[in-house]
């Protein structure tokens, strides 16, 4: 799991925090962008179980809005039988090598021995071995603990440490690894095939969410394409959330939402795996922290918008609003559908019967698209932005300068 949020994918760092801190994100609750950001007007589903505050306020500043709901739960470590089996296993037989993965995993490990009365021979044992550390992160946090690391990889990646460990030869060795709730896609595996024994030390477990309500209000509005993207910080998060769309019938529909127009964000490469065997392609940052997370969303979904010169301005069509000319304006959900409707096909003539389609649960009614277009044209505050085109429907009122670009497609 990324040591970010929810501390997956062998990367960063983890970190105290909830659902209600200082960027205001309760379970989901749809919290409101502030300000005019690269994120204002995109909807951002959160995953995360833990430091969502801290990701929620970093896309809030940006001016998303913030969907938070948590894919999973975790089981404490002074509470998990099976670390305390792991422990005692370690402590009453030394390893040849002990692999600490994430910083917040070994101190938590170290914090749940002490609690058990073990704490002072753990750190004895592991001062005996020889202790390799996944980056910089994980060193800070076993020297704070008066232990010093054999090794550790520049690159932060598991695939280097697994190299170096093959490389020096793991025939009939004793190897213990800190796992992160499930185990290392191919690391332990790896390392088998090559003789070693593996002691799993299992530092946190993951399960459900107790309450699915905010996950299922999640998959609703990624079906229904009311997110723009949804960000993973744990390779669990991922799988718990496919699973529960499983188990509702609506995977196929969510696997086709992230195909097109949900965009699937993961803090990293392992978070990532569950998502990318089920075909999803995502989109990762360079460095596997939350900032770089929140800056690549910044770069990625205002490149998704469609921009379109419409009557002498500039038209950007967001998830939830409009730019007008750089200005934000709020567009109420019917608005967003009659809009799109008009930008798949801009300076052309859409019927109302096809517009009438586009709303969401209104009948045979034409008139609900006359009053859901009487309330866009409002919202976007230029009304001539979209043309009636009596007794056949409404079309962009699309630049002449460029309408011939768009209708002779």
């Amino acid at each position: 799991m990324d040591d970010v949020s929810d501390v997956s994918d062998v990367s960063g760092t983890g970190g105290t925090g909830g659902t209600g801190g200082a960027g205001g994100v309760g379970d989901g609750a749809r919290q409101p962008g502030h300000g005019h950001g690269p994120l204002a007007g995109f909807t951002v589903g959160v995953t995360a179980a833990r430091r969502a505050d801290e990701l929620g306020a970093l896309l809030g500043r940006r001016g998303a809005t913030v969907l938070h709901a948590p894919a999973l739960r975790i089981v404490p470590l002074a509470d998990d039988g099976e670390l305390m089996a792991a422990t005692k296993r370690i402590v009453d037989r030394a390893p040849d090598v002990v692999v600490a993965t994430t910083a917040i995993g070994f101190r938590g490990w170290v914090e749940a021995a002490d609690g058990w009365g073990l704490g002072d021979a753990l750190l004895e044992r592991l001062g005996t071995v020889e202790l390799l550390a996944r980056g910089p992160k994980v060193k800070g946090a076993v020297r704070a603990a008066g232990l010093t690391e054999r090794w550790s990889p520049a690159s932060e990646s598991m695939a280097e440490v697994l190299d170096r460990l093959l490389e020096q030869g793991v025939a009939g060795r004793r190897i213990a690894v800190q796992l992160h709730g499930e185990p290392l896609p191919g690391f332990v595996e790896a390392l088998r095939e090559g003789g070693a024994e593996v002691v799993g030390v299992p530092v946190y477990r993951w399960l459900p969410p107790e309450d699915l309500g905010p996950v299922d209000r999640l998959l609703d509005a990624a079906v229904s394409r009311g997110v723009d993207a949804v960000t993973f910080t744990s390779a669990p998060a991922a799988v718990s959330l496919l699973g529960r769309a499983e188990e509702r019938g609506l995977l196929p529909e969510l696997l086709a939402a992230f195909g097109h127009d949900v965009l699937p964000a993961c803090v990293g490469p392992v978070t990532a795996v569950p998502l990318q065997a089920h075909g999803v392609d995502t989109v990762q940052p360079e460095r596997f922290r939350l900032g770089p997370l929140v800056q690549l969303l910044c770069q990625e979904l205002p490149a998704r918008a469609r921009a379109l010169p419409v009557a002498g301005h500039r038209l950007e069509i967001r998830g939830h609003a409009v730019l007008v000319d750089g200005e934000l304006r709020a567009v109420p959900p019917a608005g967003m559908s009659l809009l799109r409707a008009l930008a798949r096909r801009p300076g052309w003539v859409v019927p109302r019967a096809e517009l009438l389609r586009a709303l969401p649960g209104t009948g045979r009614d034409e008139h609900a698209v006359e009053t859901a277009m009487a309330r866009l044209r409002t919202s976007l505050g230029t009304p001539k932005l979209i043309q009636t085109v009596v007794k056949r429907g409404y079309r962009l009122a699309l630049d002449p300068a460029t309408d011939a670009k768009y209708t002779t497609d």
